[in-house]
């Protein structure tokens, strides 16, 4: 079983262009399905593109099953649209839908790091019918919130907090790829203050080779960061559009992935899973771990997927 994957190997996956809600996607897709076994849908996060799951879809495709990865909406090969609106949390679930429309099937396992986890967790709420099993990795499924989520992060965090940070236009994607390696290795939470700082001269982290990290800074340097920095920019508008999930629960199969090292854990406790995710197979907390968990730890999320997909189907 293949589990660090070469660069060079990941360039020969085929791709496939899937035209869905007024964008088209590029799609790697890899792997014969086995019968009985589903699709598996592979959504990466910010900043990340599907070479994040490189490590995953040969391991995946091994054990069964056909692998989909998206450059999601926003990113790398994947169209860009200029309007902010056009990235909001529904929409992201309908590029998923049109995945799953344009190689005729009717449901998979969906599987999400950071933003990514977000969209399915979402995905399984809004679309059950198309969600055979969904799982996370750091960002974890929380019930809905009493508020739009903006003034509480102002007032909490506050200002310099990278998600409101990110919300002007134009001011974080400008700082962001003014130095695109330096953005990609940096070991702190984007923020003014770290903009304002000379830029370091930092080596990429230990699971990440020169070749890997130049695959990304090639990426972003091509299409800039503003693609997922939209994302950020729907919060309040998810919130006011997601009112009709209040009160629903994913009652799909249901993992939970994260490094013990993560920050995101410091504002996005776990401990709300109970209450959403009511066919919980597992939360698996990696030891030591960061946050770019699939990379990072590659064997282990690997096993943490498979034992998930053969109790599941």
């Amino acid at each position: 079983m293949t589990t660090h994957v070469p660069v060079s190997e990941w360039e020969r996956v085929e791709t496939r262009r899937v035209s869905t809600g007024g964008v088209t996607l590029r799609v790697f897709d890899h792997g014969d399905e086995r019968p009985g076994r589903p699709p598996v849908v592979l959504c990466h996060g910010f900043p990340e593109l599907a070479f994040s799951w490189r490590h995953q879809v040969f391991a995946l495709a091994d054990a069964g099953h056909r692998v989909l990865v998206p450059d999601m909406r926003g990113y790398g090969g994947s169209s860009r649209p200029a309007d902010i609106t056009a990235y909001d949390i529904l929409t992201l679930c309908a590029d998923l839908a049109g995945v799953l429309d344009d190689v005729g099937a009717d449901d998979a396992v969906f599987v999400g790091h950071d933003w990514g986890a977000n969209v399915v967790w979402h995905m399984a709420l809004e679309h059950p019918e198309r969600v055979r099993a969904v799982a996370g990795m750091s960002v974890p499924v929380t019930p809905r919130a009493p508020a739009p989520p903006l003034p509480i992060l102002r007032s909490r965090p506050g200002d310099d907090f990278y998600m409101v940070w990110f919300q002007e236009p134009g001011v974080a994607d400008r700082a962001l790829s003014r130095n695109v390696r330096r953005t990609l290795v940096t070991r702190e939470i984007y923020s003014a203050e770290w903009a304002a700082r000379p830029d370091e001269q930092l080596p990429p982290p230990p699971w990440l080779s020169e070749q890997e990290l130049a695959y990304y800074v090639d990426a972003f340097e091509a299409t800039g960061f503003t693609g997922g920095l939209n994302y950020y920019r729907n919060l309040d508008r998810n919130w006011a559009l997601t009112e009709h999930l209040a009160g629903r629960v994913i009652a799909q199969p249901s993992l939970f992935v994260t490094g013990s090292k993560d920050p995101v854990a410091r504002f996005m406790p776990a401990d709300g899973l109970g209450r959403m995710l009511t066919d919980q197979r597992g939360h698996v907390v990696l030891d030591g771990a960061g946050h770019w968990i699939q990379q990072e730890r590659a064997e282990e999320v690997n096993a943490a997927l498979l034992g998930f997909l053969a109790a599941v189907g």
